[in-house]
């Protein structure tokens, strides 16, 4: 019996079935594409430590005897152990285990150092790779992140999408309250109806789950491989090769069934409690009530506004649901842009436009001091380039209290401009002052822009400092740091303060040398040539080991230009160091490509959002119209026309569709506003680049989908008969 009532209005009400297949469908294709998302970024992850830090998973250093690999062999759980040539010396051995189940290391791994007789303290773990496979010291409390993330995003999202879905299930069902509460009637039992209503979900979703997952892999396949094309190029990445796993295939369908019968489990439990009087009383129309007349749409669009949004507040809890799913894309999306565009200013400003004419090629050379270059003069003569070479160290100055500006004595004194960074003690202020170590050359060059005598032993000090009263981080304004009267500066050393060296001042500046180089707001930073730093070495201690060499192009700054210089150095240093090599135009191209790929994987988040709105809007729309056809015949009965009819579509539609709009662009206006003031940028500037095309896009595309689900539902109320509206159960 019941078998044949589902199929009979399945049959039937093939628009309410097309409903509930569509919502079934977007809801498996989104987990599905979800659950291959976080696979496969996991799985790049893992290839990504591989690459970068080796396939080890244990590690034990110590004095060991040549044999010591193959006794590590003979361990049970032991996969692979081999002697790590690159991390051993003369003195110790470094041995990198591989495990065959690597669940047991934490317990194996010591007693392994115990049985080779050396200390736990000689045993270390690849704790990135373990933990990448959701592994953890047991003796560390905390959760693994990784695995709590992915669980809680995955049921953040069903949740969603059983609150987005239910709503067709709900529609679907709640039309045949009447016909429910005549078989309560007669004998059906509340567990009978559930089960034909859960029956129906099941029958009705199984094609849609299945293809929806197998539709969300093939999906995932195409945006990864887009991903890949929009990355490629970026120095440091490897590709991305899609891969699946029959496990993640089963969580899918798991997910995506409970999921989709939660959705029909919430109303069906709500229609099977119902007593057989009330439901039998239920006429399965909409019950409008004066007091929900809204005042705004009948004085706006007369007495077509007057019903329409008398409709729409009678079913205001099961139209709540599209338009939550409608804001929450609208939402994402323009917050989505916003971020994004902000991020470009601020990078732009941070970074690349900033620098665009400080640098285009750097090459860090490790763990090699500028003296023991001896490519100065091949360096400087790479064609139509200007280059420094240069090393940074750190001291501190000494500054007597009465040789402060009087800029910044106006200003309230040294302590209320840098606060703790400075200290003072016996009339002298201690201000960290950095130290950049010019090249002879570059540093001369450096002096005849300022002005100094390059001839003379001493330093050239950047005065000034950051005016934080009246200006941001943003958009710094400075002010001289020192009176220029001082003819000598003292620098100690940071480590040792009984170490001091008073130097000659070459000259002042409130311009720094081209350099990509940050420094702190309230330093006193020194320029060096490498001869003076010679002298004072020994005093105010080493440098850092790295050397950096700073390459501006003079002309022709593009990519393949920029390749040529590099390679060029490359060539130079390479048969004594091996520098790390950055590339302006090289990054720049990186950075866009990075956020062009993140735009794409949140868009098409967006895109699916909206899509499950848009179903929602459908079947809400075509249940809320069978709903209605008793009210609609009563209305053309007494004399209106089918265009006054289409007039409140319009206008339901007006208010579906700019709900969301309402609510969203103010939301992301007053977002927009706090991160523009929370990062200190330009109002004026993220104006200029405001995704607004994109915004009136997504605007018009609510809008015309939720018009294209009234008009199809609409055409099929207008084709039916008075006759047939005031009598049927069912519409075809």
């Amino acid at each position: 019996m019941w078998k044949d009532y589902s199929t009979g209005y399945m049959k039937k009400n093939r628009a309410s079935s097309l409903s509930v297949l569509a919502a079934s469908f977007i809801s498996a294709l989104f987990l599905s594409l979800l659950c291959s998302f976080f696979y496969n970024f996991w799985n790049y992850e893992i290839e990504s430590i591989l690459l970068e830090e080796g396939n080890w998973q244990g590690r034990i250093t110590g004095t060991f005897e040549e044999d010591i690999v193959s006794d590590l062999a003979a361990f049970a759980n032991v996969k692979t152990a081999a002697v790590n040539e690159e991390l051993s010396d003369g003195q110790a051995l470094v041995i990198d285990i591989c495990f065959y189940n690597m669940k047991t290391i934490y317990q194996d791994m010591p007693l392994i150092a115990q049985q080779l007789g050396v200390s736990e303290r000689a045993v270390s773990y690849h704790e990135s790779l373990l933990s990448g496979y959701f592994i953890h010291n047991p003796q560390d409390t905390a959760p693994p992140l990784l695995m709590t993330f992915y669980l809680l995003v995955l049921l953040i999202v069903s949740a969603s999408l059983i609150l987005i879905i239910h709503n067709s299930f709900a529609v679907s069902m709640n039309a045949r309250v009447h016909q429910f509460g005549i078989f309560s009637s007669i004998g059906a039992t509340p567990g009978q109806i559930r089960a034909c209503l859960l029956q129906e979900a099941a029958v009705l979703s199984v094609i849609p789950i299945l293809s929806g997952s197998f539709v969300g892999i093939a999906l995932s396949l195409g945006i990864l491989q887009i991903v890949n094309i929009l990355a490629d190029g970026i120095a440091g990445r490897h590709e991305a090769v899609f891969t699946y796993h029959p496990l993640v295939f089963a969580v899918t369908i798991l997910a995506s069934v409970l999921t989709v019968l939660i959705s029909a489990w919430l109303p069906a439990g709500k229609l099977s409690r119902q007593t057989p009087l009330d439901a039998i009383k239920n006429t399965d129309e909409l019950q409008l009530k004066r007091k929900k007349n809204s005042c705004i749409l009948s004085r706006l669009f007369g007495i077509e506004g007057e019903l329409a949004g008398n409709a729409l507040k009678a079913q205001k809890k099961a139209l709540r649901t599209s338009t939550l799913s409608l804001t929450l894309s609208f939402l994402g999306f323009t917050l989505m842009l916003c971020f994004f565009t902000l991020s470009e200013i601020s990078t732009n400003h941070t970074y690349f436009e900033r620098y665009q004419d400080a640098w285009d090629v750097m090459a860090t050379v490790k763990d090699a001091k500028a003296e023991a270059f001896a490519y100065e003069d091949e360096i400087g003569a790479l064609d139509n380039t200007d280059s420094i070479i240069y090393q940074k160290a750190n001291a501190l100055c000494f500054i007597p209290a009465d040789a402060v500006s009087e800029e910044v004595k106006n200003l309230g004194g040294l302590e209320a401009i840098a606060g703790t960074a400075v200290s003072v003690a016996d009339g002298y202020y201690s201000v960290p002052a950095p130290v950049i170590i010019m090249d002879d050359s570059s540093f001369a060059k450096y002096c005849e822009q300022t002005g100094a005598d390059s001839s003379r032993t001493g330093s050239i000090v950047l005065n000034r400092i950051w005016d934080s009263t009246n200006s941001n981080f943003r958009y710094k304004e400075y002010v001289p740091f020192l009176s220029e009267g001082q003819n000598t500066i003292i620098l100690q050393n940071q480590d040792d303060t009984a170490a001091a060296v008073t130097l000659p001042v070459l000259g002042y500046t409130q311009e720094p040398p081209v350099l990509r180089e940050e420094y702190d707001n309230y330093t006193l930073v020194q320029f060096l040539s490498l001869s003076t730093w010679k002298q004072l070495e020994a005093v105010l201690g080493h440098a850092e080991q790295d050397t950096y060499i700073r390459v501006l192009a003079l002309k022709d700054r593009t990519l393949t230009e920029l390749n040529t210089i590099e390679t060029e150095l490359t060539n130079i240093l390479g048969h004594r160091f091996t520098p790390e090599m950055e590339n302006r135009v090289q990054e720049r191209a990186d950075n866009d490509a990075m956020l062009n790929g993140y735009k794409f994987i949140l868009g098409s988040v967006c895109v699916l959002l909206a899509l499950i709105g848009i179903a929602n809007v459908f079947s809400n729309t075509l249940g809320f119209i069978r709903q209605r056809k008793r009210e609609f015949a009563r209305y053309m009965s007494i004399g209106m026309t089918p265009d006054g009819m289409r007039k409140i579509f319009m206008i339901e539609t007006l208010v579906i569709a700019g709900r969301p709009v309402l609510i969203t662009l103010p939301v992301t206006v007053l977002s927009a506003g706090f991160m523009i003031t929370a990062s200190n940028l330009n109002p004026m500037e993220f104006l200029a680049a405001a995704p607004i095309v994109p915004v009136v896009l997504f605007i018009m595309a609510i809008f015309g989908f939720v018009a294209l689900a009234y008009y199809a539902g609409g055409k099929k109320l207008l084709k039916c008969s008075l006759v047939e509206a005031l009598r049927s159960d069912y519409m075809e």
